[in-house]
């Protein structure tokens, strides 16, 4: 995209929410929640600002190096990653079109967006296969930190659901 122009905060933040999350790609990074900001930064270097989905996300570097290759292509090669933990990353910052991504790939989206934790847990986890609430956990463990694995009584099919934080 470099043509000797600098591409503008509002460009560089459209190209960089596209970017596909590196272990969840059916979902970008702008559906996660995880850009949180994208503006020059005091010294008016391209600075983007990000929040890890917890801390210690293996994926942080890959989603750092994609990102400033968006900054590159985009005219700002001295762009700058900016990582922040507070406030922390919560499901309620996935959007309602990466909820629907999520299920229609078989993996169950958190609670909807705002609702307590207490009544997430109290009203189980629909099955994105049949749509049953009669389901339990399988193994805390997912394909990513950030997932649990659950298995539906109603139809037997196993699942992946992505935690709420």
């Amino acid at each position: 995209m470099s043509t000797g122009t600098r591409s503008t905060a509002n460009e560089v933040r459209r190209l960089v929410e596209a970017l596909p999350d590196p272990e969840l790609p059916v979902i970008s990074l702008g559906d996660l929640g995880v850009i949180r900001h994208v503006a020059p930064a005091d010294d008016g270097v391209m600075e983007v600002t990000i929040t890890p989905t917890y801390t210690g996300c293996p994926a942080m570097e890959t989603i750092q190096g994609a990102i400033r290759a968006v900054l590159s292509e985009c005219g700002h090669p001295d762009g700058r990653v900016r990582q922040v933990l507070s406030p922390a990353w919560t499901t309620d910052w996935i959007s309602a079109d990466g909820r629907r991504k999520l299920a229609d790939n078989r993996i169950a989206p958190p609670g909807p967006a705002g609702v307590p934790l207490p009544v997430r847990i109290g009203l189980g986890v629909p099955c994105p296969n049949c749509g049953s609430a009669a389901t339990r956990p399988q193994s805390p463990f997912g394909a990513t930190r950030c997932q649990s694995i659950l298995v539906c009584t109603a139809c037997h099919e196993t699942f992946a659901h992505m935690r709420a934080t």
